[in-house]
Parts: C-alpha cells; structure tokens; sequence
C-alpha cells in the first residue's frame, strides 16, 4: 500500500463526510474530550498545512511541549469556517509533508484514529476499507509509537485482529475488530466491550489509564 496516496485519500474522505455535518454536529465533544469535532478537524489539517517558520513560532508559545505545539497549531487552524477547513483539507489532502520520528506512519494513523473520534460520538459508522490498518496496527507495535501516540509502553500480549488477517506479539491473546484493537491501544474507551480472550482485561485496564 502506498501510504501517501492512501493518506490523501482518507484526507478527501473526511472532507467529504464533515461537509454534511450539521453545526450541532461540529460543536459536539470527540473522543478526546477537550476537543470538538470542529477542533479534531482543525487538528487533522495540522499535519499538511504547517510551515517551519509557524512550527517554530508556535513550539516557542508550546515552550518545548510538544502536546502544546500541536493544540497551539489546531488553535490557529480552528480559526476558519467550517467551510475552510473542509476546503482546506480537500486542497493539502496531497501534500508529503510527515515530521520527524514517526514519518508518514503517524499522519496516517491519526487520520484513521481521529475519524472515529469524530464518527463515534456522532452515532456515525466508519466507513474506510478494513484493510486501511494494517499499517497502523503495525505501526503501533513500534517504539516509534511512544513518540506522541501511545499513553505508555503497550501490553504484552498476542493482538488478533477479527476482521483483518493481522497479529503480532506473544503472551496472552486479546482479539477484536482492527479499529477496536486501535482504539483501545491508543487509551480510547468505547468499545473495550467488544475486545475478546485471556488478555482483554489487561488490555482494557491499560486503555483505561
């Protein structure tokens, strides 16, 4: 898969989907609380709509923080109308630009992971092909991962996925969905009911913090 074109291509999906929201729908709160769907949006087109000059303006204002940076970047983003940022997103969903550590791997994962946090508390399904996680599953299973992804070292334990010919680890066996294996390694909650196997509490305790 290349991991570029599929990229752009779940940028144009999301625009697609956002510009049917209505503006009770922006406003609702994501999976990651403090954010709206309005905010999560902003956040997304952080990744293909930046400068250095910004990048380094706004670590100054994060004071290192690189939390802060990307809050301080969807801030200035948040900014625009829905509308903008639905255009905006269409307009860079092209553009190659990763940061350092994680590379494509991590634009990529938070494309998929922030739809559900948007979709989710909307009542709306995800719709991209199961096949679309592989990368991101495998990409999670690294220690590139702990680079502003996961909440701390992921369990050890045997990740099956049910709906994708994907598995990695040993210990243990915790089965689910591949969205729902995502989730839960990325301390998401909602779904820790459908996770499977002698290693689903562990896995549920950890995702819980």
């Amino acid at each position: 898969m290349d991991l570029w074109s599929a990229l752009a291509d779940e940028r144009r999906a999301i625009a697609d989907r956002l510009e049917t929201l209505t503006p009770e729908q922006w406003a609702t709160p994501s999976l990651c609380s403090a954010w709206t769907v309005r905010q999560m949006a902003a956040h997304l087109l952080v990744s293909c709509d930046f400068t250095v000059r910004e990048a380094a303006f706004a670590m100054v204002r994060a004071r290192g923080n690189v939390d802060r940076l990307q809050l301080v970047l969807a801030q200035n983003r948040a900014r625009l109308s829905t509308v903008e940022l639905v255009a905006r997103l269409r307009e860079k969903a092209d553009v190659r630009q990763a940061p350092p550590v994680v590379g494509v791997h991590g634009p990529y994962t938070d494309s998929l992971v922030h739809q559900l946090d948007m979709w989710l508390p909307l009542g709306l399904d995800d719709e991209r092909p199961v096949e679309r996680w592989r990368p991101a599953l495998d990409f999670l299973m690294t220690k590139k991962a702990a680079v502003g992804f996961l909440p701390s070292r992921a369990p050890d334990l045997w990740y099956q996925a049910t709906d994708l010919e994907w598995q990695h680890g040993t210990g243990d066996v915790v089965s689910g969905t591949a969205a729902d294996l995502a989730l839960a390694l990325l301390g998401r909650t909602p779904h820790l009911d459908r996770l499977d196997g002698p290693g689903a509490d562990t896995l549920r305790t950890y995702a819980r913090g």
